[in-house]
């Protein structure tokens, strides 16, 4: 076996390539601040205020990397997530910018969830007796939501919130609007999971009561993501989630190789944080894990990788 392990032969027989073209940059756009500020939880990681995105995004666009997705931060939340969807809301505001400044240059994806957008910080609207996640009355807002970014001018959408029948919903939402060619990204198999800790200093979306597990999954059932990725199929998604990704790469690899469909993996905060944290530490050297990191998710199956290290690992790989 070692006879093709030396210089250049390594390279021809390599099984599974890594490049820029394979990340998803996440941006967080905030609607309370003026300025930069930095996640502390999420070394190298800011939320932006509207006048900076563009020159984020450039940055990015000027690495190679093909496409972000957009988190926004309003200054009013309210129970049914009021500023989520309207013409000028913080994310509509900022893809309207990204698109005018770079145009096909860059795929503008936006997330379609309610927790940013919410006081209670739950992912759709709330009976506040019982504090019970109402699944169907959120299917409307979620497809008001999906609607008003790609009139703003967003390439594909990416709802997150889990609900059931999300996917149909958001698809005729947009074919009633004549936004019938625009794709679906769909969280389809989104676990409720303890490393998305970071990711909601950043988003300012914790919830304010009980938990998310009534409609995220549980990180204990493998079948159960299979079902929830052929409902949306059948429903209309066009790409596939996986979230988080490398305590799922089992997954990853199991619905890629169910259904042949494109399949993106979310590499979460937690991912991201944990290394960044040891990389600090001198445990790790960050380069390589981080290689190493994206590289598993891809070999596992994941056509597109949403990584916080797209920048990092873009300059590496120039």
């Amino acid at each position: 076996m070692r006879r093709l392990r030396s210089g250049k032969i390594r390279d021809l027989v390599r099984e599974t390539s890594l490049g820029v073209d394979d990340l998803i940059y996440p941006m967080f756009v905030d609607e309370t601040t003026d300025s930069s500020v930095d996640i502390s939880s999420m070394p190298g990681i800011q939320r932006l205020p509207l006048d900076k995105v563009v020159d984020d995004a450039k940055e990015a666009a000027d690495l190679g990397i093909p496409a972000l997705v957009l988190f926004g931060i309003p200054k009013h939340k309210d129970a049914v997530g009021t500023c989520s969807h309207g013409e000028d809301d913080i994310v509509q505001q900022a893809v309207r910018s990204i698109k005018e400044d770079l145009g096909k240059d860059m795929v503008v994806i936006t997330d379609v969830c309610m927790c940013e957008y919410t006081d209670h910080g739950h992912c759709g609207i709330v009976d506040m007796d019982t504090e019970d996640v109402l699944n169907d009355p959120t299917l409307d807002i979620l497809g008001k939501i999906a609607t008003s970014h790609v009139e703003a001018g967003a390439d594909i959408v990416a709802p997150s919130g889990m609900m059931d029948g999300m996917i149909g919903a958001i698809r005729n939402s947009l074919d009633e609007n004549h936004f019938e060619n625009t794709p679906i990204m769909s969280y389809a198999a989104k676990y409720t999971s303890a490393f998305y800790g970071p990711f909601r200093e950043a988003a300012d979306s914790g919830f304010q009561f009980g938990d998310r597990s009534t409609y995220q999954m549980d990180p204990a059932n493998s079948n159960e993501a299979i079902r929830e990725a052929e409902l949306d199929i059948l429903e209309g998604a066009d790409i596939i989630m996986v979230k988080p990704a490398l305590p799922y790469l089992d997954i990853i690899y199991r619905i890629k190789n169910e259904f042949k469909m494109p399949t993106a993996a979310y590499n979460v905060s937690g991912e991201y944080s944990m290394l960044k944290a040891a990389a600090e530490k001198g445990w790790l050297d960050e380069k390589l894990v981080m290689y190493e990191s994206l590289l598993s998710i891809k070999r596992a199956g994941a056509d597109m990788i949403l990584t916080y290290f797209a920048k990092d690992l873009a300059r590496m790989l120039k």
